[in-house]
């Protein structure tokens, strides 16, 4: 896939034809995340379905479409600023349709999708996130890993990317802003995940210093990597990535990379050494996002699995004039060593 291709696709309803937008922009982007026969049909429905909520009973929703972050298949995720849902255990209900809340069609969302989250807080908003992988695969991450990347609303090419890579010892996340936006950005951008990929469990000031090297020839980008383990996390960055770790009712561990651009000049990366209590979820994006969503999140966010926490905060804290990305994982439940 193309690097647009790799990045969200956010459509905004705001009329009734969004609705068809995002059936049909669904079944594009399933086909080209290569899934085959029904599936891209059976997205089509899921996005109609979550589409058609908002249109009828939420207040500026909105619809991301990317492919998922881990193995192959296709997550939508639906997210809005209220009413909220009063009883989610009724609208999740097959076959429950109201004119007085959001609700219609939940249930038949659950059934058809491979996997299906949801939660919702009356006078808050809702946010939901359906998973269509081929069959008999699961997806590999479920609810542990959320993200969104989003362009800036000028560009077609995202500058922003974003990646995991799990080994059996340790998670890897990184976040990449290209320097600038467009498609010089989105190229410094993917030449940065290829080099990732090529060896993602280097230590990170090594895997940095490759990525240095990787980039001379692009116009460089900004960089944040954090590796996450049952009990603590490791974090190397340079340049505006924000990293973070979120509890259940705290924000800690605040940190931006060292001053300077991969790819052009970097100080000697440093790596840092942070402590994960077993619900933590570790948090990197880039400057596209407002830091102030993390100065006193809401005991709704807090409370989000990284799924749904990625969509929320993307939606109410993006800032429009840059690429946005958004990366929120958790440890490994079941490491192999």
């Amino acid at each position: 896939m193309t690097s647009s291709d790799l990045s969200t696709l956010q459509i905004r309803i705001d009329h009734h034809s969004a609705v068809h937008r995002a059936a049909e922009a669904a079944r594009t982007r399933a086909r080209q995340c290569g899934l085959l026969g029904s599936l891209p049909d059976r997205a089509a429905v899921l996005a109609s379905e979550l589409a058609s909520n908002l249109d009828k009973h939420a207040r500026d929703g909105a619809i991301h479409l990317q492919p998922l972050v881990l193995g192959q298949g296709l997550e939508i995720l639906a997210v809005d600023r209220g009413p909220g849902i009063p009883d989610l255990g009724k609208a999740l209900t097959d076959g429950y349709t109201t004119t007085a809340t959001l609700g219609a069609g939940l249930g038949a969302i659950r059934r058809i999708a491979t996997d299906f989250t949801i939660r919702s807080l009356p006078g808050t908003g809702t946010v939901a996130c359906a998973q269509l992988t081929p069959p008999g695969e699961r997806p590999k991450t479920s609810q542990d890993i959320g993200s969104a990347c989003l362009a800036v609303d000028t560009e077609e090419h995202c500058g922003d990317a974003r990646a995991i890579a799990d080994t059996d010892t340790a998670r890897t996340a990184i976040v990449v802003d290209g320097l600038g936006h467009g498609p010089r950005a989105a190229e410094a951008a993917q030449t940065a995940l290829r080099a990732f990929h090529r060896a993602p469990d280097q230590p990170l000031p090594v895997l940095i210093t490759a990525l240095h090297r990787a980039l001379r020839r692009t116009r460089g980008a900004a960089v944040g990597i954090m590796r996450l383990h049952q009990d603590r996390a490791q974090y190397c960055g340079i340049g505006n990535v924000r990293a973070l770790v979120l509890s259940h009712d705290t924000v800690h561990h605040r940190l931006t990379g060292q001053p300077g651009v991969v790819g052009w000049d970097i100080p000697p990366p440093r790596q840092h050494v942070i402590p994960l209590s077993p619900d933590a979820t570790a948090v990197l994006h880039s400057d596209g996002i407002d830091e102030r969503w993390a100065h006193a999140p809401s005991p709704f966010l807090h409370q989000l699995p990284p799924a749904l926490l990625a969509a929320a905060v993307v939606h109410n804290h993006r800032r429009n004039r840059d690429d946005a990305t958004f990366l929120a994982a958790r440890a490994q439940r079941h490491p192999h060593a």
